[in-house]
């Protein structure tokens, strides 16, 4: 696993690790070296890794991440305009492949770029001064990063209509409203105790089967219901030569705890 990055920063809590974005001077934005440094780590922990679960958030108490550099973009080309936008998305399809639980821990500020980076992780947590919005027609952009996907399957196709097309912020209440936030909380370390006790949680589970069970819900995720169905039998019948599913069941049966090992 690589941490030896500039912009961000990691730490390992026992099975539960924390991904930060570590730019609290620039309200945590996005520019090509993160996303970089981000697609690099991802990319890393995809090819085996100890967690059972990780936090993403952003350093500082105003943003969780205030958007995409707008300086940089500023004097960018068509091709590399294109390029940024498949950089970002790249990191948001890492976060979504990713076979543990994330949860994006929001306070202040997730606007274009940071809405869009939360939107890929598994659900969002947020404190009461969370703010999240897609600005981009403001500044004569469009979303760039699966903002226009992922909000429309979040809240609603018209939902997200509204919101992009007015780039308006969403505060908490709305957010919570919406489906877009599943939880807030009075200050940022109420979110990550928080967080890191619903981690915890997920951690007694079978690690395979709640991998798996991110899997279907991604593969389904742009499918017909019968399509779906279909793909959750399936793996619902693969499950069973596993060893987390005999032990599972075999603990129920003679009333103890289980003793999972993630295959």
């Amino acid at each position: 696993m690589n941490t030896n990055f500039e912009t961000i920063a990691f730490e390992k809590l026992g099975e539960i690790g924390i991904l930060k974005v570590n730019r609290e001077k620039k309200y945590n934005a996005l520019n090509s070296q993160v996303l970089h440094e981000l697609k690099d780590f991802l990319s890393s922990l995809s090819e085996g890794h100890e967690l059972k679960g990780m936090i993403f958030t952003g350093a500082g108490d105003k943003a969780f991440i205030a958007g995409a550099d707008i300086a940089e973009m500023s004097d960018m080309t068509v091709d590399e305009g294109h390029d940024f936008s498949t950089l970002g998305q790249d990191v948001t399809l890492l976060f979504e492949s990713l076979n543990i639980p994330v949860i994006a821990c929001v306070n202040g500020f997730a606007l274009g770029g940071g809405c869009e980076m939360a939107m890929a992780c598994d659900f969002i947590y947020a404190t009461k001064t969370a703010v999240f919005g897609q600005p981009e027609v403001k500044l004569g952009l469009v979303p760039g990063f699966g903002g226009t996907q992922r909000l429309a399957k979040l809240i609603g196709r018209n939902r997200a209509k509204e919101i992009i097309y007015s780039g308006r912020n969403v505060d908490i209440n709305e957010a919570k409203e919406i489906g877009l936030v599943v939880r807030s909380f009075d200050s940022q370390d109420e979110m990550i105790s928080e967080a890191m006790k619903t981690l915890e949680a997920i951690s007694k589970n079978s690690p395979n089967a709640v991998a798996i069970s991110k899997q279907i819900m991604n593969e389904g995720n742009d499918l017909t219901n019968e399509q779906g169905l279909d793909i959750e039998a399936r793996h619902f019948g693969d499950i069973f030569s596993s060893y987390d599913m005999k032990e599972g069941t075999k603990a129920f049966v003679e009333k103890r705890k289980p003793e999972f090992k993630g295959e």
